[in-house]
């Protein structure tokens, strides 16, 4: 674990070892979280980086109208 210090401007500086395991870049976008008392920083991927990421995922699925069809008996 590390320390930051907050600056008077209410800025920190993520530290370079955290940085460079995460990928960050300058002007990347992050979501903050505040979660049980906790600041949580979620960083945001580009498309670009996402591609492929559901890859090997079963991705099909019945959907609610295909098993009302299918639970419906013909008249």
């Amino acid at each position: 674990m590390q320390t930051v210090t907050l600056s008077p401007k209410y800025q920190v500086v993520i530290p370079k070892s955290v940085r460079k395991v995460l990928n960050l870049r300058p002007g990347q976008k992050m979501q903050v979280v505040e979660y049980n008392g906790r600041i949580e920083f979620i960083p945001e991927r580009d498309i670009a980086e996402l591609r492929g990421f559901l890859k090997g995922i079963n991705t099909e699925f019945e959907r609610e109208e295909d098993k009302n069809r299918d639970s419906v008996s013909p008249s």
